[in-house]
């Protein structure tokens, strides 16, 4: 298919929590739904997940190769062997609303409580768990983490309009405010500097914070109507990212602040879960389409080269994360699967 192309020169403003101020007006590019013709399908495999109705989500995947997962709505934090096909689970205090989970390189496990405003530290053997209670009773909602590189882990407040940094050690907890009312802070990546980004929902923008000066930056989108969910940094330390509410995935350049976005190819799309893979793919759930179409995209090319249904459907795919190791994509469902896409 033919690219159509449509430059739009727009006013971006950047803020700081110092000052705000406008920035250079850049040309921002558009491309409309660049798929080619016959899109590569991919192999997906699905196991369902052994506890009812519990909403599995935020897998990702221990250094020893098997793969733990939170029940959103079943309070618990799973172990999913892949050489088995097992699934065992550490039981979470009711009421957690666990809502994501990563591993550290030592196999301990962090947990989001999202309805118990806590960060919680567990011993993947014997499901000890340490709590790490948020410092304001306005911070309430801890939503995704991300590991720093070093020894903190940020994370998103979306109702709470935080983010937030825990250090590993201390168990000291800073807390930065959103500059915009209802800003909604939803995914994070890291860079290779170590400054976190993230993905405002209740606004068009993209937040990113200096790790020393906990000063916040935040760039606007040139269309006022986008609505990010959620991000992908790739190798070049540029910011892909999901707009849910109209249907694009874009790249940000942090270095020249240019915008290049592509229209996705469901006419209703509702793009949510993002990852990269090693190639400098990126990898999105369109979530409208029922089966959800997980979707591939090659920047080198400008196109949509996969598109794949996700057996059971999905329901919604919210989170997905890369496996080296396997070249694959793990990820839940809320038909209650965990799901492992193979890629080319």
């Amino acid at each position: 298919m033919r690219n159509c192309r449509l430059l739009i020169v727009l006013a971006m403003f950047t803020t700081t929590s110092v000052a705000q101020a406008p920035a250079e007006v850049k040309e921002d590019i558009i491309n409309a739904n660049p798929i080619v013709e016959n899109p590569v399908q991919l192999e997906i495999s699905e196991w369902k997940v052994p506890w009812k109705d519990s909403r599995p989500r935020d897998p990702d995947v221990a250094p020893n190769g098997v793969i733990w997962l939170v029940g959103q709505g079943g309070d618990y934090a799973a172990r999913f062997d892949p050489a088995s096909k097992e699934f065992t689970r550490k039981v979470l205090p009711p009421g957690t609303g666990p809502h994501n989970l990563i591993i550290d390189r030592d196999g301990t496990l962090w947990i989001a409580g999202n309805r118990q405003a806590f960060i919680g530290r567990m011993n993947p053997y014997t499901g000890e768990l340490t709590r790490y209670t948020l410092p304001e009773e306005t911070a309430r909602d801890p939503h995704t983490l991300v590991f720093s590189g070093t020894e903190e882990i940020w994370f998103t407040m979306q109702w709470s309009n935080y983010v937030g940094r825990l250090n590993k050690n201390s168990g000291n907890i800073d807390l930065v405010p959103m500059q915009t009312e209802q800003a909604r802070p939803y995914g994070i990546k890291m860079d290779s500097r170590g400054h976190p980004w993230i993905a405002l929902l209740g606004t068009n923008g993209l937040a990113t914070i200096d790790p020393k000066t906990l000063v916040l930056k935040t760039v606007y989108l040139p269309r006022e109507d986008a609505r990010l969910r959620r991000l992908a940094i790739t190798g070049d330390d540029a910011v892909w990212y999901t707009d849910y509410s109209q249907g694009y995935i874009g790249r940000y350049d942090p270095e020249s602040g240019e915008f290049t976005e592509w229209k996705t190819p469901s006419e209703r799309s509702l793009p949510y879960a993002m990852a990269a893979d090693k190639l400098g793919r990126v990898w999105f759930v369109e979530t409208s389409p029922q089966p959800n179409l997980l979707v591939g995209f090659d920047p080198l090319f400008g196109t949509f080269f996969s598109v794949t249904p996700i057996p059971s459907g999905g329901g919604v795919v919210r989170h997905m994360v890369y496996d080296q190791n396997r070249n694959s994509l793990w990820f839940g469902t809320d038909t209650n699967y965990l799901a492992q896409a193979v890629l080319p």
